[in-house]
């Protein structure tokens, strides 16, 4: 005869597990000898199904008795299975306890019976708890993440909205963190930030959320909240951050917040509209002075430029999927002969309706809303594809500074310049002296990159920034154009002839060439020539056309 196994209560005790048998009917709860030492109790005390029920923990997970008596499942026979986790409470404390099994149906359908196994998952529970507290809040403050807070945000706006309530949401900035980190290091500036929320939390309503929003702000959400006590929360939780030092590990450090608020549903009426309205408030209020509280106020003009914004983006994008964006040329002529020396490159969209927007138009806009870059890879193609046609042609393209520090846009320059070759040299990139000055030492990254490539380079609006003779000669370009403000009014103004004079004075020691931009008539074309300026553009050379005109003129005079 074969050695007999082990039975099934042996086996269930080797591997941690307990099962179990319910009558229902009679409430009577039936063992395997295990189950006492697996949940810490005594076996008097889990005999029935009442008994047992009132060691598990009601804010502790569903309940056997939840799973069976609320199931909507009918029992076809092969009875009706369920699973659930639920806190188990031993003494003081409590252990979480995996409940598996099957429940039968007596003659009337309802539940007579069940059975099953439980097995203790303290830490798989732990581990799952852990997951669910990083998945809703931030590790560094333990609020909320932002996520979260968005969720709660968007629960507590449709709470009002129905109910005909009211709530607030206060975007709170800890002011000049870039500050801190520079002077203190990364470390000091967590414990900041950890500090700071634990103020922000201690003065908050027991009601109320707080979640952090990104680095430095933090997102409080304030249920049951009027306008006045949104002004009254938010002042004390200004005093609260600035009205003692935190201390770190670094020392003591003065810290202080910047706040915007909106009520919703009075100024908003979803998450992104309180948002987008506390951001507007908090940029506000950042104007008026940091460490200050400033309301959404609705802002006729604002909305305006807004839709505007948004209409704007839309034409650019769909002019740069229908390839609607044209270039127009605008001769710039030597002062001497008026002979073409290139032609600047212009842009020039085609809206659907047939009507021509200019750059003027569409350029500011596409810097606002991040388009700029797009627009000028698809400019910087165009002068290329047209360099490349005709070998004649000289030209100038002008590049907004968000593409002078974009790799992508390098990688565009480089590639065209080395499938097209002989066009390097015919064109000439503009940057603006505004951009230039903004960093001397990446713009002349820039202008060396640029001459490397074989292009040659031209500061635009020359005298706008005020850049100084110094940097200019570091920049490294070759051409210079005066800002048009200064020469427009050059025959009446002696304070605009003598600015115009210098420049082009100091500008040719330097061994630069110039362009007098805005030339309106003969009579500022004479002084400038008399200046020993070297080449003219404006209304008295010819605007910009969208036509080809050196299509039109011979190969000796067209471009120079």
């Amino acid at each position: 005869m074969p050695a007999s196994g082990p039975d099934a209560a042996e086996i269930l005790r080797s591997i941690g597990d307990a099962a179990y048998h319910w009558q229902l009917d009679t409430d009577v709860l039936s063992w395997t000898g295990n189950a006492a030492a697996l949940l810490g109790v005594d076996a008097a005390e889990i005999v029935s199904g009442a008994a047992y029920a009132r060691r598990v923990a009601v804010e502790g997970g569903q309940s056997r008795v939840d799973a069976i008596a609320r199931s909507s499942q009918r029992d076809g026979g092969e009875g009706v299975a369920y699973q659930v986790q639920y806190a188990f409470k031993c003494g003081d404390e409590a252990i979480w306890v995996e409940d598996t099994g099957r429940w039968f149906a007596g003659p009337d359908g309802r539940p007579h019976h069940a059975h099953g196994l439980i097995r203790r998952i303290d830490e798989r529970h732990e581990a799952e708890r852990r997951l669910t507290q990083l998945a809703k809040f931030d590790p560094l403050t333990g609020e909320l993440n932002r996520p979260y807070l968005n969720e709660v945000l968007a629960a507590t706006v449709e709470e009002v909205v129905r109910f005909r309530e009211s709530c607030g949401f206060l975007l709170i900035s800890i002011d000049h963190l870039g500050r801190l980190n520079e002077a203190y290091g990364f470390d000091v500036t967590e414990e900041v930030i950890a500090q700071v929320a634990k103020r922000i939390r201690a003065r908050l309503r027991g009601k109320d959320h707080l979640g952090r929003f990104s680095g430095n702000k933090f997102g409080a959400v304030l249920t049951r909240c009027t306008p006045d006590e949104l002004a009254v929360a938010a002042e004390r939780l200004l005093a609260g951050v600035r009205d003692e030092p935190i201390v770190t590990a670094a020392g003591p450090v003065a810290v202080t917040v910047t706040i915007g608020g909106v009520t919703a549903p009075r100024h908003a009426r979803s998450v992104a509209e309180v948002v987008s309205r506390a951001l507007d408030a908090l940029h506000g209020a950042r104007t008026k002075r940091y460490g200050s509280f400033a309301a959404y106020r609705p802002n006729i003009e604002r909305d305006a430029m807004r839709r505007e914004s948004v209409r704007a983006t839309d034409e650019i994008v769909s002019a740069l999927n229908d390839r609607r964006i044209a270039l127009a040329f605008e001769p710039v002529v030597e002062t001497a002969g008026r002979e073409v020396a290139f032609y600047e490159c212009l842009m020039r969209v085609y809206r659907p309706d047939g009507a021509i927007a200019h750059a003027n138009e569409i350029i500011p806009i596409a810097e606002q809303v991040g388009l700029v870059r797009m627009v000028d890879y698809r400019v910087l193609e165009l002068v290329v594809a047209e360099l490349a046609s005709e070998p004649v042609l000289k030209a100038s393209v002008n590049v907004s500074p968000a593409s002078t520090v974009d790799p992508d846009w390098w990688t565009c320059l480089a590639g065209l310049l080395r499938t097209n070759s002989g066009v390097a040299e015919r064109l000439i990139i503009e940057i603006t002296e505004t951009a230039a000055i903004q960093d001397i030492d990446d713009a002349r990254g820039f202008v060396t990159r640029v001459k490397d490539l074989g292009c040659r380079i031209a500061i635009d609006d020359f005298g706008a920034g005020h850049t100084s003779f110094r940097n200019l000669r570091k920049l490294g370009v070759d051409i210079v154009k005066i800002d048009g403000a200064f020469v427009q009014n050059i025959v009446k103004s002696a304070d605009d002839r003598a600015f115009v004079h210098t420049l082009i004075d100091l500008t040719r020691r330097l061994g630069l060439k110039t362009v007098a931009e805005w030339v309106q008539d003969e009579q500022a074309a004479a002084v400038l020539a008399g200046f020993g300026c070297d080449y003219l553009q404006g209304a008295l050379i010819g605007l910009a056309n969208i036509d080809r005109p050196w299509v039109r003129t011979s190969a000796n005079t067209a471009c120079g």
